[in-house]
């Protein structure tokens, strides 16, 4: 199976979500100890799941505001 790396841009998020709401191995997350310079709990996938992305990028498509970035590895 096909493997990614996803990073964010965070200070860029406002945290609507749209990228958890896709995500088909329910690895992404918002941040909720951490706030970004616009004042929004940032999404980020933790450590732990890191090695789980499949790498289809389907978080980078839905999001509005270009905050994320796919690599397939």
């Amino acid at each position: 199976m096909a493997k990614g790396t996803v990073s964010f841009r965070k200070d860029n998020c406002k945290g609507c979500q749209l990228c958890v709401s896709v995500c088909p191995v329910k690895i992404i997350e918002l941040d909720r100890s951490v706030t970004n310079t616009k004042g929004y709990n940032p999404a980020h996938v933790s450590q732990e799941n890191a090695d789980k992305c499949i790498g289809c990028a389907q978080c980078a498509l839905m999001c509005p505001d270009y905050v994320i970035t796919v690599e397939r590895n």
